[in-house]
Order: structure tokens, then sequence, then C-alpha cells
């Protein structure tokens, strides 16, 4: 009866929740799953989230790629007809679907026409239920997941990485910090019983978030009552702390990115102050300050950067603000000294009043716009779960507006307080370096040979005159 009600409540109220993204009704099923459903635009259609909260980091630094591999497993079929099998029957319900595994959850994605709401959710519930797991699948999904990773992760590579060849600047300052493991996690070791236990320990309704947005089946809740429903509880699992311990690290390194170019990147990594004074969209501000203020610095007063801009990472509970650049290798120290210009500025005299209220104007207007369709409002839920309360997400352009320049000024002053991280990514040698050190090679190699021709010679004078 309860579903039944909530079902009449939900399609009278249909056009007024369509018409605000933020308010989205939302409920508990007895054994703990949590349901969000959103009246969408796009007719005809679904947009299913299934968040499942585990994730990358709820592992040790070996064991990384087990919900991975699970993941995987899940979609290697329901009977004898195996991966494709399962694929078929998706493709017959005129859907698709995928799954990504993040630090911090898994979340199976599917897009489907409305009328086939509910098979394609029975189809979802016995993929992640009743999917057995075997060896011979495991073998499968191991394989898969190396592929993805790279390939087989041999001692060479691990030694490569030691080295930091190849790591992106995000990762090598992060690893150096203690923020990331230092080995690629591998599937190799992995084995029956343990996955299992992670299906059993976190695929449960209690660590769920179910989703789905677009042309609702107006029976749709008495559906998950009846189905998703029937899962059993489980006593649930505390999320460990990150597997890592927080290191020094070298504030200015360079990294090799390749052999030969004449491009590089420069990155100058903060760490985000955890100031919890300061509201959490006043960073979002503060990046889009940047982003213009390195603009107009590096692109159109310099001419050093075509594209420079911030960008805002986190590493467990560790937020690392970087400036970035794109440059010619020549230009390294002079945009290492713009940006230092314009962070000192910024630290001392603050940030401009007319320019933020402008770029808070800007991103407020943004916000109208950003989000389109079933999908994309699936993905904002999905993202922003963490925000929704009673009923609603929280208003993202209401926090932006209550951010002052005083809060922004006070967020530039501890995030620059700081000298910071200076990684810079190019090539092992430029063009021009390659084209000098042929032309001395091969200098060096005529004036050999002609001393050879040389010694030649008077060897043979000194031979013909005995």
């Amino acid at each position: 009866m309860r579903c039944m009600l909530f079902a009449c409540l939900l399609l009278i109220a249909l056009p007024s929740l369509a018409l605000d993204r933020l308010q989205v009704e939302g409920y508990l099923l007895p054994n703990g799953l949590q349901v969000l459903l959103k009246p969408g635009t796009d007719r005809a259609h679904v947009a299913i989230r299934l968040v499942v909260g585990v994730g990358l980091s709820d592992f040790n630094c070996a064991q990384q790629e087990l919900p991975h591999v699970l993941e995987h497993l899940l979609f290697s079929g329901l009977d004898d007809s195996g991966e494709g099998g399962l694929e078929e029957r998706m493709q017959s319900l005129g859907g698709e679907w995928n799954a990504f595994t993040s630090e911090t959850d898994t979340t199976f994605v599917i897009e489907a026409p409305a009328r086939n709401q509910r098979k394609v959710l029975d189809l979802l519930f016995q993929a992640v239920t009743q999917t057995e797991l075997t060896e011979a699948r495991l073998e499968a999904a191991r394989k898969i997941v190396e592929r993805e990773d790279g390939g087989h992760y041999s001692h060479l590579q691990r030694w490569l990485d030691h080295q930091d060849l190849g790591k992106d600047a995000s990762n090598q300052l992060a690893i150096e910090m203690g923020l990331r493991c230092a080995d690629r996690a591998s599937a190799a070791g992995i084995t029956l019983e343990q996955i299992k236990q992670v299906r059993h320990q976190w695929y449960a309704p209690n660590n769920m978030t179910l989703i789905v947005v677009g042309e609702l089946d107006k029976l749709l809740p008495a559906y998950l009552q009846r189905t998703y429903g029937e899962l059993a509880a489980i006593l649930p699992s505390d999320h460990p702390a990150p597997p890592v311990t927080r290191r020094a690290a070298e504030r200015e390194r360079t990294l090799m990115q390749g052999w030969v170019g004449d491009a590089a990147k420069l990155h100058w990594y903060f760490v985000q102050p955890t100031a919890e004074d300061l509201p959490p969209g006043v960073w979002d501000l503060l990046q889009a300050y940047l982003d213009w203020a390195m603009y107009k610095k590096l692109r159109l007063e310099e001419g050093l950067s075509y594209s420079p801009g911030s960008q805002a990472e986190a590493f467990g509970d560790t937020g690392l603000i970087s400036l970035n650049a794109d440059l010619d290798r020549s230009d390294i120290k002079k945009a290492q000294a713009a940006l230092k210009n314009l962070t000192q500025q910024l630290h001392t005299h603050g940030l401009d009043r007319v320019m933020f209220e402008r770029l808070k104007a800007a991103a407020v207007a943004r916000l109208a716009w950003a989000v389109q369709g079933d999908s994309g409002l699936a993905d904002y839920y999905w993202g922003a779960l963490s925000d929704y309360e009673e009923g609603r997400f929280a208003d993202p352009a209401r926090a932006l507006k209550e951010v002052t320049l005083a809060q922004a000024n006070e967020a530039v002053q501890q995030l620059f307080a700081d000298s910071g991280y200076v990684r810079i990514e190019k090539p092992l040698i430029g063009y021009d370096d390659l084209a000098l050190s042929i032309t001395v090679v091969a200098i060096l190699g005529a004036l050999l040979i002609l001393s050879a021709c040389i010694v030649l010679v008077r060897y043979r004078q000194r031979s013909a005159s005995r």
C-alpha cells in the first residue's frame, strides 16, 4: 500500500517535479536500498544508475583491482550463452549498458526505452545477484582487466614506474606524497574466494542507490518493492582509511615524457586547505578566477600558452589544485616567472572585485544549462548523492551566490601560503638539440674519418719509402 500510494503521489506531481531538477522523489526500501526517481524530459527513454558503495580505495594497494574484476565478472553471463548471450538479451530490449569502478564506488549505467524499463531492471538484478562466479570466468575477467591496464605488469614495467618514466605529473606527485600506491595493482593474484567475499560484503541493498530518470512507469515503485526489495540487507562494512602514508615530496622536478619534441607542460600544484569556515563553492569560483587570470597572463599578455588553466583533483581525503600550461620547452622559465608573479600578486592583493563578480555571475548562469537530458540528470544525481537530503539536492547556484569576495580572498591566501610543487613534463631532447647533436656527431665523424685517412696515407708513404 505504501508503494502504491507513493506511485499515485508521484504521478500527480509529475509536471512540477520535472520542472525542478533539484527536487527528486527518494525513499528507502525496508532492506535499506535508496531509490531516487525523477520524471525526465526525454520521451520514451529512461536513464538508470545503480551505485554500489565500494571502490578501489576500499582495498589495500595489492588488492585494489578486486571491485574492478568483480564488475567485469557480473557481465560474464547468466547461463551457458555467457557474456554474448547476456548482451543479446539487453540488445533485444533496445538498451545498452556499461559499468565503471572509481576510487569510491562501482556504478552500472543503463540507457533504455521507457517501455522496457522493468525488463531492463530485471536483467540488471539478475546480473548483480545471480551471475555464477567460476574459475574460468574469473580468468577471463583477469585478462580483460590486465588489457585495460596496459597489459601484463612485468618487472621491467614496475622498475620503470619507480623511475617515474611515463607517469603523468599528477600521479607522480600523488605517489611521491604518499597519496597513491606506488605500484600498479594487478589482477593476477585475485582468487575466486576474494571475489565472492567482495560481492557478499559490499553488494547489499543497504550499500546501494538506484537512480531512475525519464518517462517513469507508473508501476515502478511497486515493482521495485517486489524485486529489489527482496534483497537481504547485511551489517554494513566500514570504509577503511586510505592505504597510504603521507610523505614529503620534492618541490620541483622534471619528468621525461617521450624522447624527442619541443612541447612541454608546466604544472604547479598546491594542496587545497581543509578550511571548515569556507563554503565548498568558494573553490569552484576560485578555479574560475584562476582560469581567466592565467588565460589573460599567459596567452593574451605573454603569448606563452594556448590553453592554460587550473584543475582540482582528489586523492583520498587530500585535494590538489594545479595551475597548468602547455608550452614550448624554451618558454618554461618565462612561464614559471609569470605564474609566480601572478600567484604572489593574488596572495598579496587579493582578487579584483569586478572580475570576481563577473565570473561569479557567469558561473551561476552556466548552471542553468550545464545539465541536459535524462542521462545528464542521472549522472548529476550520481555525482551529488552526498548532497541529497529530504527530497532535494543542494542548490549549487545558491552555494555560488553566497560566496563573498572576502571568502574568496581568504581561500587564495590559504592556498598560496605554501610554495607548492612544480612538475615539468617534457621529452628528453628538443628538435634543435637533436639537430645540433646530429651535426656535432657528423662533424666528429668526418674529422675521425679524415684523421684516419691522413694516418693511413702517411703509413703507406712510410711503407713505400722503405
